[in-house]
């Protein structure tokens, strides 16, 4: 049972990065993506987060200072929350289909999905994502997951932006309904 503790959440990862990984193959022809600049600004602090998160000697003997207490009841909280949070991503990313892109793109031919998930916010996957950090964090309990979430929090706001911009460029009137009418990241909070 020690090694489902010490592994479980780690697996849940990984699946989420094997599916990542087939579903790229069926998605549609890129059609302008964004700057590396661009790029770089919200995968930097991305690529912090992981290393705080997957590296206790990385991130120092100071972070590793506990902020919620270690055991069963903040194991399965955690676990719980990375797994509905992997779910969450995973529908928002079969929903999106061949429009789905690692960076900010505009596929050829690209839609606007408002089913699935994205009835409930427009960033599903990254909505997903958060919560499966938050639950690591809470699993891990310490304070260079607080780091770490807040690195991710602000990489995906970053994020949301660069891709939002690129949206409303090519949906018009279309996506600014959509913004009007669906919350960004938290579902059935107030739109904005």
């Amino acid at each position: 049972m020690q090694l489902f503790y010490r592994y479980a959440i780690t697996a849940l990862w990984v699946a989420l990065g094997i599916v990542w990984f087939v579903a790229a193959i069926g998605a549609k022809v890129t059609r302008r993506r964004e700057t590396i600049r661009s790029r770089i600004s919200h995968m930097v602090p991305l690529m912090l987060a992981v290393i705080l998160l997957s590296s206790r000697r990385l991130a120092g003997r100071y972070l590793a200072i506990p902020v919620l207490p270690h055991g069963l009841a903040t194991f399965w909280l955690g676990f719980m929350l990375v797994l509905a949070g992997i779910a969450f991503s995973i529908a928002a990313r079969v929903s999106l289909g061949g429009n789905w892109s690692g960076i900010v793109t505009l596929k050829q031919d690209h839609e606007l999905i408002r089913k699935g998930p994205y009835r409930l916010v427009r960033h599903p996957i990254y909505t997903g994502l958060v919560v499966a950090i938050l639950g690591t964090a809470i699993a891990q309990g310490e304070l260079r997951s607080v780091f770490a979430v807040a690195l991710v929090a602000a990489a995906l706001v970053r994020k949301i932006g660069i891709e939002e911009a690129f949206l409303v460029q090519e949906f018009g009137a279309a996506y600014d309904r959509y913004r009007r009418e669906v919350p960004a990241l938290i579902p059935f909070a107030p739109p904005r």
